[in-house]
């Protein structure tokens, strides 16, 4: 699923859409108000986003509501912080070293 949330995710206006639902439920029709892009574009990435396991979607009546999932961000979130924990590891390695180095050449 991470795979799909990635692909997803590289595409602007869905990273927006995400911004725009990350706080309150929208209608899709209140998502495409916020673009200029035509309405079936807009639906193409709300499915797309919900396919990725990134959007919620419920039925309103006729409508449709979309909200983050925050479960499928996490595992967005989990994937990329495994790749910032080893560049602190490396940094935090480094700067020991150069520490070390430091100390030594002044004894």
């Amino acid at each position: 699923m991470v795979d799909l949330a990635l692909r997803a995710i590289v595409e602007p206006r869905r990273r927006e859409i995400l911004r725009l639902v990350q706080s309150s439920e929208l209608s899709a029709g209140e998502i495409a108000a916020h673009f200029t892009v035509t309405r079936p574009a807009i639906s193409q990435h709300l499915r797309v986003l919900t396919q990725a396991g990134l959007l919620a979607v419920r039925r309103d009546g006729t409508r449709r509501i979309y909200r983050t999932r925050p479960e499928g961000l996490e595992e967005v979130r989990r994937f990329l912080e495994q790749f910032w924990q080893d560049s602190l590891e490396r940094l935090k390695e480094a700067a020991e070293a150069e520490e070390r180095s430091h100390h030594n050449g002044r004894n």
